[in-house]
């Protein structure tokens, strides 16, 4: 006689259905409208399945009340490292003038990192970036060591100016795009070369040494070489920390890389209607890359950066 199943009809079920309440934010994101839910996805759940279209709704205003509620979530741990700030645009029904979506990671003290903001605004604005900034200071976040962050002069005005202690990383690929620009196709691997040697540097000082050969072999570009030299400082700050964790602090990668799975799927996404809309299921997509998230390398040092 054979033995009674450990899982219910009733329990695989309901595990299945859990599992299918994350994934639907990606299928939708994905391109899939909802009135191709039921379809697609009814021969898992049976006939019975709630997936009408009231049913979505429903679950995009839980989605909606779910990062309300976030975004008004104490910031309870007191000291901080590093945090990464960015501004990405995204297609997913955004406004059509330069909107974008703020973001702030940072990196708590056993090593793990966590979204601590994800505010629609325009990149390109201090006042936006400030707000989101004073937001989370609102939340609880004290200050930190080492803001890293991308090209954008708004948002470093706006760091200045909410965060004045804090140090500032620009990102090495965003400025690295910016410098290849000025100069001729034929001269771009030679920049990228001289570039990349200053980047894995071992040490500020050779880092210096290298730029030094990129100013010989560039005298003819001054504007080149200017793009470099003004923000010398802002380009080695990683070095007054450990070793270890240079690789995350010369980029702004730890913001960049979970939004990808976002852009590879918000081309089809244009039917949102409204920003809240859009960012809503952008950040529930991103609480679930959250929990993939890798722990900077030595992460036992982290808590002797923090302040």
């Amino acid at each position: 006689m054979a033995k009674p199943s450990r899982w219910t009809a009733e329990k695989r079920y309901q595990i299945v259905k859990e599992a299918l309440r994350e994934l639907m934010p990606e299928l939708y994101l994905h391109g899939l409208a909802s009135g191709d839910f039921e379809l697609a996805l009814r021969h898992l759940l049976g006939e019975g399945a709630p997936l009408s279209a009231s049913s979505l709704q429903r679950l995009k205003e839980k989605w909606q009340n779910e990062y309300t509620q976030w975004t008004n979530v104490p910031i309870e741990q007191a000291r901080w490292a590093y945090l990464w700030a960015d501004g990405i645009y995204v297609k997913a029904g955004l406004s059509k003038e330069k909107a974008a979506l703020l973001v702030v990671i940072g990196v708590k003290s056993d090593g793990s990192k966590c979204f601590l903001a994800l505010e629609a605004g325009y990149r390109e604005s201090k006042e936006s970036c400030a707000g989101v900034l004073r937001q989370v200071t609102g939340r609880g976040l004290k200050q930190p060591r080492v803001f890293v962050e991308d090209g954008n002069l708004g948002l470093w005005a706006a760091v200045s100016e909410v965060y004045p202690q804090d140090q500032q990383q620009l990102c090495w690929n965003h400025k690295m795009l910016n410098v290849i620009d000025t100069v001729s196709r034929k001269e771009q691997s030679q920049v990228k070369r001289h570039l990349q040697a200053m980047m894995y540097a071992e040490s500020r000082e050779q880092a210096l040494a290298e730029r030094k050969k990129f100013e010989q072999a560039f005298r003819h570009s001054p504007k080149t070489i200017k793009t470099v030299v003004e923000n010398w400082e802002r380009l080695t700050t990683y070095y007054d920390y450990p070793r270890e964790h240079w690789k995350h602090l010369r980029t702004s990668n730890v913001v960049e890389s979970p939004f990808s799975r976002v852009r590879l799927r918000t081309a089809a996404s244009r039917r949102f209607k409204s920003q809240l809309n859009a960012t809503c299921l952008i950040w529930k997509t991103l609480m679930v890359a959250e929990m993939s998230f890798r722990k900077l390398n030595a992460p036992n040092l982290v808590d002797q950066v923090a302040r």
